[in-house]
């Protein structure tokens, strides 16, 4: 795990000012609303009485086609959370909070801080957080990605994550992500970027040239053979009109002048504007249902976009009206994490104060009553093909419920006191829970939980969906798991606060 660094000065710390005026102005959802997009889907039909019945499986595939990049999703996120009335704050402004207000922040549009704040809130009263992240495993493009190889353009790529990059060959990909445009004024703008048509390929050694591979496995080399295919030679396939858009451009560029052209067209600008590019490699295939009873949901970033969806959507949905907020004493809150992937040590990641800070902002000091926390991230299902891969009598099953994750040597920040206090959730609202524990002979990856849990003193409960394939290009889990997520954490910041206090442990 990457060292903590704070990276903000103390001032930053300071309590919000009481000042009468509103200090954040944001657009009407009118003008941030996109028009629903169509879903590309297995079955729409089944989604669409999934919806009748108060599913939210449909908006989440809607938010995972979206989401192609952590940015993406970010953005995506925001707009949803202004469509539901919350005022867009400034991290750099005063605040002017209120009880019964609903508020949010970006940082860097890759993390997230939405909150809700009880119509009976007062100092020292708790927080409920629900805290997921918004980065998968992928591929980035490296500074200089322009490469040349035997008569083609290839694009040099970093591996971000812990991937299982043989699943990235042969698949239709694309570039997602964000640039840095050049106004006509002199400044410059942030606008993300999205090419979905399949615009890269990673060929796949055929068996004729590696007659062993289906004996001693695929075993690719990361640096020199995980880069995708861009086209053969400009001069050789380029149409004229190609030729003439790139004849502008240096050849000598850190990136190839025709990947450039794809996204000035993408975006409407000219290639000389564009200064700074930061872009995944994405796969483009929609997400969707599948199975033979569309009981599955097929997607890339499933880890951990549906947490983060189901997240959102909890509190969202649980104070929509001002009556949902009239006896809340606590404050509800979502935290959504960039580069948990890479160990959570950067300014948007989890390592950072960005929580504490907002924590410490909207009261003088960090709470101390009814405080608690769900580390919301994807879980281990069982595979049937490897079923000795888990521990005999913890094996998560896909549509069973979220899954409560221990680990005695603290990967997880799950104990006692907290997995008891979120079964007691799910006794009340009747959803299922299932119980993981890795098996002594194996490693246990971690979460950011631990990091939380530690670095402000709150109780947590680790838990998550149960999936196959994670980190594949292309996983699966179960969507009534979807719903059973969405309705536990809407349960969670709705009931909490009574729960806990009926439990007497430090007396």
């Amino acid at each position: 795990m990457a060292a903590i660094t704070r990276l903000h000065p103390p001032s930053l710390l300071s309590s919000f000012k009481s000042s009468s005026s509103l200090i954040t102005r944001f657009p009407s959802s009118s003008t941030l609303s996109s028009p629903r997009r169509l879903r590309s889907l297995c079955s729409n039909a089944q989604v669409s009485t999934a919806e009748a019945n108060g599913s939210i499986v449909g908006d989440l595939l809607d938010y995972l086609n979206e989401s192609w990049t952590h940015f993406h999703a970010t953005a995506e996120a925001k707009r949803q959370l202004i469509d539901a009335g919350f005022h867009l704050l400034n991290e750099n402004d005063e605040w002017d909070l209120k009880p019964g207000g609903r508020y949010f922040f970006t940082r860097n549009m890759s993390c997230l801080v939405a909150f809700a704040v009880g119509e009976k809130y007062s100092a020292g009263n708790g927080f409920h957080v629900i805290a997921a992240h918004t980065d998968s495993p992928c591929l980035k493009l490296k500074p200089r990605s322009a490469s040349t190889k035997s008569g083609c353009l290839m694009i040099s790529v970093q591996t971000y994550g812990g991937g299982l990059w043989h699943t990235w060959f042969d698949r239709d990909l694309s570039v997602a992500g964000r640039v840095i445009l050049r106004e006509g004024n002199g400044s410059f703008i942030h606008k993300l970027v999205k090419v979905k048509r399949p615009l890269l390929r990673i060929p796949t050694l055929a068996i004729h040239l590696d007659r062993t591979v289906n004996k001693d496995g695929f075993k690719p080399n990361v640096e020199t053979h995980l880069i995708p295919l861009l086209a053969s030679k400009l001069e050789e396939t380029a149409s004229s009109d190609t030729k003439e858009k790139s004849a502008t451009i240096s050849t000598k560029g850190a990136h190839h002048p025709l990947l450039m052209q794809a996204l000035s067209d993408e975006i409407n600008c000219n290639v000389d504007d564009i200064v700074s590019i930061e872009l995944n490699v994405c796969d483009t295939q929609p997400s969707c249902l599948g199975g033979g009873n569309n009981e599955f949901i097929f997607s890339g970033r499933l880890d951990n976009l549906a947490s983060s969806y189901c997240a959102l959507r909890a509190l969202i949905d649980s104070c929509k009206s001002p009556v949902d907020l009239s006896s809340e004493h606590a404050i509800r809150m979502v935290a959504l994490f960039d580069n948990e992937e890479v160990g959570s040590g950067s300014i948007q990641g989890a390592g950072a104060p960005t929580m504490f800070q907002a924590m410490r902002r909207i009261i003088s000091c960090l709470a101390e009553k009814y405080v608690g926390e769900v580390s919301a991230d994807m879980a281990h299902g069982v595979y049937p093909n490897f079923m000795d891969k888990h521990e005999e009598y913890h094996r998560p099953e896909m549509q069973k419920g979220l899954v409560i994750k221990h680990n005695a040597n603290q990967r997880y920040a799950t104990s006692g006191v907290t997995s008891f206090l979120f079964q007691e959730i799910g006794k009340i609202h009747n959803l299922p829970t299932q119980e993981f524990v890795v098996r002594n002979d194996m490693g246990c990856g971690s979460t950011i939980g631990p990091i939380l849990a530690s670095g402000a003193g709150i109780r947590t409960v680790d838990c998550g969906i149960a999936q196959l394939s994670m980190h594949s290009v292309r996983e699966i889990c179960g969507k009534e798991d979807i719903d059973v997520a969405h309705k536990y954490f809407k349960a969670f910041y709705q009931t909490f606060s009574s729960i806990d206090r009926k439990l007497i442990v430090d007396s």
